[in-house]
Parts: C-alpha cells; structure tokens; sequence
C-alpha cells in the first residue's frame, strides 16, 4: 500500500468499511451531509492492491468537486446497496449484477463507465473452458463434471456460465458438480492445476493472468464465449440535491487517467481506459433478462 489505510466502523452498524480519508484545501458549502462525498466501490479479490489507485482517484475527483471525497470499499455487494438506499453512500462503482439491484432497490442511476481502447463504454466476456486433455470439447460435455464457479453473485463468474448451461438444456446446479472457488483467481487456478474439469473464466482475468505469465491461450479449449458484457457502472444516488449531483457527474467525467501513474491505470477494470464515459441504465438491460430467467434475487448476492 502506498499510504495508510483508515477502517471507519461508524457507516452502518451491520458492517464496516475500508475507508480511504482524502482530503482537499477548499470545501464548498453544499458538501452532504458529514463534509465529504462518499464514494463506494465494489468488493475486489486484490482490495489491498487497489487501494492505491481509489485512494488517487479520490483526491483528483476532491479537487474538482470541491468537497472531500471518502472511497469505502465495501465489505459485500449488499452492503453497498443497502448504503446507497441508506444514504451513506453518494456514488457508487457496482458490478453490473449488483448495480440492476442498487437501481431498483436504492435508486443508483448509472452515468459513466469506463471507456475502451476505441473510446467505447468498455465490454467484457463471460466463457466455460476446459484444459486442453481434459476429454471435453463441447458445452454438452460437461454434463456430470466437476465444474468451478467463482461466486454466486458474480455476473461473468456465475450468472452467464449459468445460463449457457441452462439454455444448452444443462442444469447449472445438478446436471454438473459445481465448486464454488470464491473468486476469478481461485476458479482459474481450479481449472489450471486441473483440481476441477471446466469452470468459468472472464476475460479479465485472462488478461491479468497473461500479463504475469500465467495463461497461455494455448493451454486451454474454450466450450462457450457470452456477447460482450458491459463494464462496472458507475452510479449516483437520485436523490442527492441537483446542483451537487452535477458537479460529481462532470468531476468523473473530466478525469484523465494520465494523472494517474502507468503502474496504477493497469490495475483498472478495463484495458486501455483513458477516462470515464457516458454509459445509459438501458446497457444493463441483459442483466435484468438474466435476473429474470435465472430467477436471481438480491438476497443471493452475497451468498
């Protein structure tokens, strides 16, 4: 970690959060309640990795607001949404899966994203490998194999390799053995030291193995592929007052990630980001088909 971390307990009395303290010399008079902008961000594998990078990002987005900005990394997807709906939280980064909840349940209405090497609203995919060996070479294959999820509330590391299976006419719970790694990194070294026979893999972490020696395409039968996915979402709570809700919106979507070291932008979600984009609720709307067809409520996110 480049500077100390502050645990801040008094948010909500159900859990805790990591707070980033941040501060800048001028505060304007409309700052919310307490003095500072909350800002949340989703539960990551690597939190202690990019505490560094929220922690700049949050005096770069104090700066231009004109407020402190506090950076929570949350302890569970929940407890970022029951924050947001609680008022304890004024912007959020939510998964994708997390954020169709936040948006129905706390009112987050998503405004930006982060942009790709083209300048799009950045995309990810879902997919089901085997190890190349392992005997399988098509989705119906994996009827009876041992099969390593990341986690239940996780969009590309549950929900979609779910629904492949469900819409391939596989149960996703009983027609395989399903392990629950824990994370992208456990599910992948699962099927990497072969301890399970397929499983999910997103191709963020196929680029963050790559990027450490540790994946070679080649290693590896890819049995389904999802359409692009798009990235977390960043959101903002409805009903914070308008002029200050304008002035967050335009601080995140004046930033330039080259104020930020080389070291640090490669840690962020999405590869070749310069800056955040403009990003629309209706993006999300396969999510919410998944949800429904998938009968997902928000009480399985964090189980």
């Amino acid at each position: 970690m480049l500077r100390k971390v502050l645990i801040r307990c008094s948010l909500a009395a159900a859990f805790a959060f990591a707070s980033l303290a941040t501060a800048t010399a001028a505060f304007a008079a409309d700052c919310p309640e307490g003095g500072t902008v909350r800002f949340g961000v989703e539960p990551y594998e690597a939190s202690a990795r990019l505490t560094p990078v929220y922690d700049s990002l949050s005096k770069l987005l104090a700066a231009k607001i004109g407020c402190p900005v506090d950076v929570f990394i949350t302890p569970s997807y929940n407890a970022e949404i029951e924050a947001m709906r609680n008022g304890k939280l004024d912007v959020a980064e939510f998964g994708p899966l997390g954020y169709v909840f936040a948006h129905e349940l706390a009112g987050a209405d998503v405004f930006a994203t982060y942009n790709d090497a083209s300048g799009k609203p950045s995309t990810y995919t879902a997919s089901i490998v085997t190890w190349k060996g392992s005997g399988l070479s098509t989705l119906k294959d994996v009827v009876g194999h041992s099969f390593a999820y990341s986690d239940p509330a996780s969009t590309s590391g549950h929900l979609f390799p779910a629904y492949a299976l469900r819409k391939n006419g596989i149960d996703p719970d009983n027609g395989i053995k399903p392990v629950y790694a824990g994370s992208h990194t456990s599910s992948f070294e699962a099927i990497r030291n072969h301890k399970v026979d397929a499983g999910e893999l997103n191709s963020q972490q196929i680029r963050d193995a790559a990027q450490v020696g540790e994946y070679a395409e080649s290693d590896y039968v890819t049995l389904w592929r999802s359409a692009p996915i798009p990235n977390d979402p960043i959101a903002i709570r409805s009903s914070l007052p308008g002029p200050l809700k304008k002035r967050i919106v335009d601080a995140f979507m004046m930033l330039d990630f080259s104020q930020l070291s080389p070291d640090l932008v490669k840690l962020l979600p999405a590869k070749g980001t310069t800056k955040y984009i403009a990003q629309s609720d209706s993006a999300y709307d396969q999510i919410r088909d998944l949800v429904k067809t998938m009968n997902f409520d928000q009480a399985k996110l964090d189980q």
